[in-house]
């Protein structure tokens, strides 16, 4: 999402991009058109808890959810709904969506109790997970070295960061390197905050121009600045730029700058301590590309030619 994330996605053969932000508040993102809708019903506000309701279905052999969960009767995740298209809010402000929901969903009813999606800002999903808030986190988050010192890791698909610019690409944004002395909005906590800072100290040993980065708490805000054209640029996940590149509302506005940068392995993030957990988890992954589930929601949410799949 600090707590990072890293997802990929080639919607209209959009994939990498970066885009730059400058000061200023956040503003609401441009409405855009609504995605498909999953099986996922969620009784709450965007700001607030979204309860998900999943149809209990028996366990295949060998998928058995820890004792715990079995007593707790559900599964619940911590996911900030704010990363298009892999955890969103639906047209109606109360339904999650996206390809994360749609596999935190399917793990459940391998495990045969519902699933119970908890919104939670990125940059304290950890801290939410380890205080015992929620079960597993799955939240497009890329499975680093630091993050691996606070929690365990089942990887599921591996994404890279991207950038958005506006359409036909005016300041010649293709690589990092490209955002020298230019304004760049991003997600706070992230991987992709943590890539531009680490260019900046490489611009500055070069003796050229920093990146102006400017950080909000909700990657929508981050896009925003660029659709109110006050940044050059937009950096996220490449199925997030993807995704926004594809909306019919977006048509002609902006364009993928470069391609996908480090790809990474993106996982479902669980405490140290929960002993059966990790082992539970990895199995209903694995049952996924067994049986064809995860490689679906991928096409689904049109991200078959920005993910690359571990199986």
């Amino acid at each position: 999402m600090s707590i990072m994330r890293s997802r990929v996605l080639a919607l209209a053969g959009a994939m990498a991009v970066f885009v730059g932000a400058c000061s200023g508040s956040a503003t609401p993102v441009p409405s855009a058109s609504p995605a498909p809708s999953v099986a996922a019903s969620v009784a709450a506000s965007p700001s607030a808890e979204a309860s998900v309701a999943a149809s209990p279905s028996p366990s295949p052999a060998g998928l058995v959810p820890p004792d715990r969960i079995k007593t707790a009767g559900k599964l619940v995740f911590c996911t900030d709904i704010s990363y298009a298209p892999e955890e969103f809010y639906a047209a109606d402000g109360t339904t999650a969506q996206g390809s994360d929901i749609d596999i935190a969903t399917q793990i459940a009813k391998y495990w045969g109790v519902p699933v119970q999606i908890d919104n939670t800002g990125f940059d304290s999903i950890i801290l939410a997970l380890n205080a015992k808030k929620c079960d597993l986190v799955i939240s497009g988050m890329n499975d680093t070295a630091d993050r691996e010192k606070q929690v365990d890791f089942v990887d599921y698909l591996s994404v890279g960061q991207g950038l958005l610019v506006p359409t036909g690409n005016p300041k010649g944004i293709h690589t990092l390197a490209d955002l020298s002395g230019k304004d760049v909005a991003v997600q706070l906590g992230t991987t992709n905050l943590d890539a531009l800072t680490a260019e900046n100290v490489t611009l500055k040993a070069a003796g050229k121009p920093q990146i102006n980065i400017h950080g909000y708490q909700k990657d929508t805000d981050a896009f925003s600045q660029l659709a109110l054209h006050r940044v050059d640029a937009y950096s996220t996940d490449s199925p997030v730029v993807a995704y926004y590149n594809s909306l019919p509302g977006n048509a002609g506005k902006y364009e993928v700058g470069g391609t996908p940068i480090n790809p990474a392995p993106i996982g479902i993030a669980m405490r140290k301590d929960d002993t059966g957990m990790k082992t539970a988890v990895q199995a209903a992954i694995d049952a996924m590309y067994a049986d064809g589930s995860l490689t679906a929601i991928v096409a689904k949410w049109g991200m078959t030619n920005a993910v690359v799949l571990l199986k």
